[in-house]
């Protein structure tokens, strides 16, 4: 089969295409699920992990990604997930996983294998993971968000921050978002933020009472920070008593003046949905289920990029400006998959 091997920590030239790996070969444990891949996507802290710079550091070598959509084609003899059958479409997330999606084959444990909504594309399905079960634990277990709530999202033109804004809808909060560029201002608009500024232009408390056309604006209660080395200064200018601030993303060092969060009592929480307890996986699938069987929840595909072009996808999720949703590695042509949805 076709995987890529990442055999020594570095940059994108360390992602390797091997076209005639071994199969997963032998009998699967029994909790364990063989899957054929069609999409694998792409998150940034792939990028990290393959650098060596992340908290999890796996044995070398490895096969990089947490996200993944395909078919079953095997179950081991005990499955835990009640309802999981062989051909079954279904979406992979990172839950008691961190690697092994960009492979034409995938072997992982049932709790991470889910059932993808027929409304949903293999590329859809291969964009939910990291994104939308990130975007629900920041928004709703850690920072407790609650309906008529005013939620910031900074960069939420990226997947991340499109979930951020579907799941913040969905709860009856108003909800601002940020991007860099036109076009990703557009799409926050178009993905339902009820105002968008770029965060590039706009830093101050006055200024955003401008923007949201609102004289009685006190402050954010909630923040959503996917560029916290860029933002979380200015950040600190824009919050009201109370508010959370969740940093969901960061690329660097950052210099903040505390005295900023005294007065308002306001808290700055890191996210990491690695830490979920099983309690909690539980609940976000839950919601996040519902939430695409109703379709309030949909995944919005920036770019697609075959196997081999890896290296371009790890290259561009940190270097292009201006991110319109999720990217997708294609192991398989949509048109090719059984099942496809558009």
């Amino acid at each position: 089969m076709r995987a890529v091997l990442v055999k020594q920590f570095g940059g994108p030239e360390v992602l390797q295409l091997i076209r005639n790996r071994a199969l997963p070969g032998g009998s699967l444990d029994v909790d364990q699920v063989l899957i054929r891949v069609f999409k694998a996507g792409v998150n940034p802290v792939d990028t990290y992990i393959r650098e060596g710079k992340h908290v999890y550091v796996p044995e070398l070598p490895y096969v990089p990604g947490n996200d993944a959509a395909g078919i079953i084609e095997a179950l081991g003899p005990q499955i835990q997930r009640t309802g999981l059958k062989v051909r079954d479409r279904v979406f992979v997330i990172g839950r008691k996983r961190h690697s092994g999606a960009s492979a034409e084959y995938l072997i992982s444990n049932s709790c991470n294998v889910i059932p993808l909504d027929p409304g949903l594309s293999f590329s859809q399905g291969a964009a939910i993971g990291i994104p939308y079960f990130t975007a629900y634990r920041a928004l709703v277990i850690l920072a407790q968000a609650k309906p008529h709530e005013t939620v910031l999202i900074h960069g939420a033109s990226g997947s991340v921050g499109i979930a951020a804004i579907q799941i913040a809808k969905s709860f009856g909060m108003r909800v601002v978002g940020s991007a860099g560029s036109s076009e990703g201002l557009q799409l926050v608009m178009d993905v339902g933020a009820g105002a968008v500024f770029n965060h590039n232009q706009v830093s101050s408390y006055s200024r955003m009472k401008e923007v949201l056309g609102d004289v009685n604006f006190k402050g954010f209660d909630v923040i959503i920070e996917n560029h916290s080395n860029m933002n979380l200064q200015k950040d600190l200018n824009m919050i009201r008593r109370g508010a959370r601030i969740m940093i969901v993303g960061c690329r660097g060092n950052v210099e903040i003046n505390p005295r900023l969060l005294m007065f308002p009592e306001a808290k700055i929480m890191g996210v990491a949905v690695t830490t979920s307890t099983e309690e909690e996986w539980e609940l976000m699938e839950r919601a996040l289920t519902q939430g695409f069987k109703n379709k309030v929840l949909r995944p919005i595909i920036d770019r697609e990029y075959h196997l081999e072009n890896i290296g371009d996808a790890h290259k561009d999720i940190i270097e292009s400006k201006g991110a319109k949703g999720k990217l997708i590695l294609s192991l398989v042509d949509e048109t090719e998959a059984p099942n496809s949805k558009n």
